[in-house]
């Protein structure tokens, strides 16, 4: 597919962006990123007024072929269905937190090992039964690669014309920390060992097992555009979230950018369309190995820093009331002069 995403680059609502947030009542730059969220919402919206419409979490579940083998996942392959009935008997940290702040929450087959039945509250884009094992071969086609960026982009579509403009990915899938690190290896040029972190593990005999394999996958394949990398390393969840972000800059919606494999997925974007950064507000640090060594090579300073390492997109979910608090100030404040009060 091919997306249309446009730099903000609207000077004149930058300045007059900036005036409004500076003639509130209160010394400059002492709502500190508050203020950068504001600028940044209003341009994504293009108005001094924004406003967050339905904010919405997308959560992509998808099986991986490493996976099968459970030598890099100390969890069974198994546990990507069985996370995804739990979020639909709304038992996940996801779902606590997105009914706390009222935000919509999708949940997505992209791709797990499983025959779900007809279930209210799932929707059924499933591409294959995982991928394949890319210890032998890339994780899924080139053609497959590029349906799952349009199922990705046509959920967001859906999303958007329900009236949201704000939204964040999550994911569910044993064994996407490999594929994450993977990517993030091939994006960043980090070596494959400094991007293994824990994953659902702990202890560093899995953390040293996980880089033994993956370096020599990573050594396997030679990959040569963004594409190839989405479809040789990535997961049908990871692609999704990759399409799903390019449509959602595309419709000029808000991005909030979750842990270490929505970040991995950015990462895909990012390299097919620059522009996209100028749309994501990044929700918090992850506790994996390698998200923080990403927010430095994408040169971003994320909301939150709590120590997270779950996924789902949780991070989107606990960082999401402070975007409202950053667009509150801005539309509800009083300026010195509403005010009455002397300025500097």
């Amino acid at each position: 597919m091919e997306f249309n995403i446009q730099p903000l680059s609207n000077e004149d609502l930058k300045t007059n962006l900036q005036s409004k947030i500076d003639n509130k009542t209160k010394p400059v730059g002492a709502l500190g990123t508050l203020e950068q969220i504001a600028l940044q919402v209003g341009m994504i919206q293009n108005t001094e007024s924004p406003i967050l419409k339905e904010p919405a979490i997308v959560v992509f579940a998808g099986d991986h072929g490493i996976a099968k083998q459970g030598e890099v996942n100390p969890y069974p392959q198994e546990v990507t269905a069985q996370m995804v009935y739990n979020f639909l008997n709304q038992g996940a940290a996801i779902n606590v937190f997105c009914n706390q702040h009222q935000i919509q929450l999708t949940i997505v087959d992209a791709g797990v090992n499983h025959d779900f039945e007809s279930i209210p509250g799932l929707v059924d884009a499933k591409i294959a039964h995982g991928t394949r094992n890319y210890q032998h071969e890339a994780a899924m086609t080139a053609d497959q690669c590029s349906t799952v960026i349009r199922k990705g982009a046509d959920i967001v579509k859906a999303i958007f014309d329900s009236g949201s403009n704000i939204i964040g990915f999550g994911e569910m899938g044993i064994g996407n920390t490999s594929a994450a690190s993977l990517l993030m290896a091939y994006f960043t040029k980090i070596p494959v060992a400094e991007c293994v972190g824990n994953g659902t593990g702990n202890g560093s005999e899995i953390v040293d097992t996980k880089q033994r394999i993956l370096n020599k996958v990573f050594e396997k394949h030679s990959v040569t555009s963004p594409m190839e990398a989405l479809a040789t390393f990535g997961g049908f969840e990871i692609a999704m979230i990759t399409g799903a972000m390019l449509k959602a800059a595309e419709l000029k919606m808000t991005i909030v950018v979750d842990g270490f494999i929505v970040t991995a997925a950015l990462l895909a974007a990012r390299a097919l369309h620059p522009e996209i950064i100028d749309y994501c507000i990044f929700a918090h640090n992850s506790n994996e190995q390698g998200h923080q060594k990403m927010l430095e090579f994408l040169g971003q300073k994320p909301l939150l820093n709590l120590g997270m390492r779950l996924g789902e997109g949780t991070g989107v979910a606990v960082a999401y009331p402070i975007i409202a608090s950053s667009i509150a100030f801005l539309n509800s404040m009083a300026s010195f002069e509403s005010a009455g009060v002397s300025n500097a």
